[in-house]
């Protein structure tokens, strides 16, 4: 805790009046960057429109949140590889409940008859597994790493995900 009071410039009894411990600290910091995230997703989500438009949006917005912020990417990835219940609870619980609930929604409205949980997770899963691939992609048959790919990987997914809920 001093060496942060150190690197942000305040005392280290300021630093614990906000927070009694590194943990706590931690969590919240946690919150604060994630929680940002999550309203752009959940805002994606719950517009107006049909539900393949807010599908193509909540696409298009999360593949634009994983891209654009590697630092946001790696803290995510280190969380759910990491496991560390405590954090993992506050996140769903504080973070990603809302999302995920607008997720689930946008999901049972698309296939009542599929599990909306399994089927969030699945789209979720989608965009994510295109980040966590994407330092090894290219150098895979086809792959490329450029920043316009992006763009394809949000028209990939929005098609895949629109004719398979089409084709049900």
């Amino acid at each position: 805790m001093r060496d942060i009071s150190k690197a942000v410039g305040i005392s280290a009894a300021a630093l614990y009046h906000h927070f009694p411990d590194k943990q706590r600290l931690y969590l919240d910091s946690m919150a604060y960057v994630f929680t940002d995230k999550a309203e752009g997703i959940t805002a994606a989500l719950e517009g107006s429109g049909t539900a393949f438009e807010r599908l193509e949006r909540f696409v298009s917005r999360f593949v634009e949140l994983m891209g654009n912020d590697p630092h946001f990417r790696a803290l995510l990835q280190r969380e759910l590889l990491d496991g560390d219940e405590a954090r993992l609870k506050l996140l769903a619980e504080q973070v990603f409940i809302g999302p995920f609930q607008a997720i689930s929604a946008l999901a049972e409205e698309l296939a009542p008859d599929c599990d909306p949980h399994m089927l969030a997770i699945s789209m979720t899963g989608l965009v994510l597994f295109h980040f966590e691939i994407e330092p090894m992609s290219c150098f895979l048959t086809g792959g490329r790493n450029e920043k316009s790919y992006r763009k394809e990987i949000t028209s990939h997914l929005t098609d895949l995900l629109t004719k398979a809920f089409e084709h049900r």
